[in-house]
């Protein structure tokens, strides 16, 4: 039996086990729960799952997986779960920490209300533009104009790597459009080498932007971080948004506030939902 908490961050829900304390072999164990423990009629039900573990390098080390059981670099929303489960939970009495991620060392600041960790602003460090390194075949080096066509339709894509890789297209009527039929298909295109993220886009003003996401290896979820993220680069890139301004992003499980200088800065909510043992 392992003890988890249940964390959500706008929605997008990961199962959290602390493993500061645990050999290599207890956390690999664990890991291979991955599938099990996400799903929703037979595990506890999350996007995935998160590892909390020792850092050589930071203050403490994220290690997270898919609800699929696939690895993944980085969750947006995830990493601000970490920070409150970290800090509520009394592994650490600093507001500002360093957490060691597949995607590089991010940098988080906690905001405190009421001796609890309320929201979480990350630094989500310099967004990646090149098509090589983001990765997306493209003849253009940075992406902005890459025509896929998914089944009936043709789109058109802006593409970053904010430690994963993202593509972003504006579609007519986010609310009403099918991201399950496309965002599948567009997942697995052959432009992406290693997937994709799929971020449909509607643009509100030039502060606000909806956002739906077909996230690489779970499916649609109520909110991505690192997709709010790419989605605040794309649209400055395209001049579709306000430069160097907080930018809110609506998603399906609430809103971030994702500001790029040099730098992308994403501030958000962390909440428990609850605890147990799997």
């Amino acid at each position: 039996m392992i003890k988890f908490t249940k964390m959500q961050g706008l929605g997008n829900d990961y199962v959290y086990v602390d493993c500061t304390k645990l050999s290599e072999s207890e956390i690999d164990n664990i890991k291979k729960l991955a599938k099990p423990i996400s799903d929703r009629h037979f595990g506890v039900g999350s996007d995935g799952l998160i590892l909390i573990c020792k850092s050589d390098v930071a203050d403490f080390k994220m290690a997270m997986f898919n609800s699929d059981g696939t690895e993944a670099e980085m969750c947006g929303n995830g990493i601000r779960c970490v920070g409150k489960f970290v800090y509520d939970k009394g592994l650490t009495n600093k507001t500002n920490l360093k957490i060691e991620t597949l995607a590089g060392i991010k940098i988080l600041e906690l905001h405190i209300k009421e001796n609890k960790v309320d929201k979480v602003t990350v630094d989500m460090g310099v967004p990646i533009l090149e098509a090589e390194k983001i990765p997306v075949i493209s003849e253009e080096k940075i992406v902005k104009n890459l025509k896929i066509k998914a089944l009936d339709k043709t789109f058109n894509f802006t593409c970053v790597s904010m430690g994963n890789p993202h593509a972003v297209t504006i579609v007519d009527d986010v609310d009403n459009f099918d991201v399950k039929k496309y965002g599948e298909v567009l997942e697995i295109d052959k432009h992406f080498p290693q997937r994709a993220n799929i971020e449909f886009i509607q643009i509100i003003d030039r502060n606000t932007v909806k956002m739906r996401v077909w996230e690489r290896g779970a499916g649609e979820t109520l909110a991505c971080g690192t997709g709010a993220s790419a989605v605040c680069v794309a649209c400055t890139l395209n001049n579709l948004v306000n430069e160097k301004e907080s930018i809110k992003i609506k998603l399906l499980g609430g809103d971030l506030d994702i500001r790029w200088d040099d730098k992308v800065y994403m501030t958000g909510s962390a909440k428990i939902v609850f605890e147990g043992e799997y």
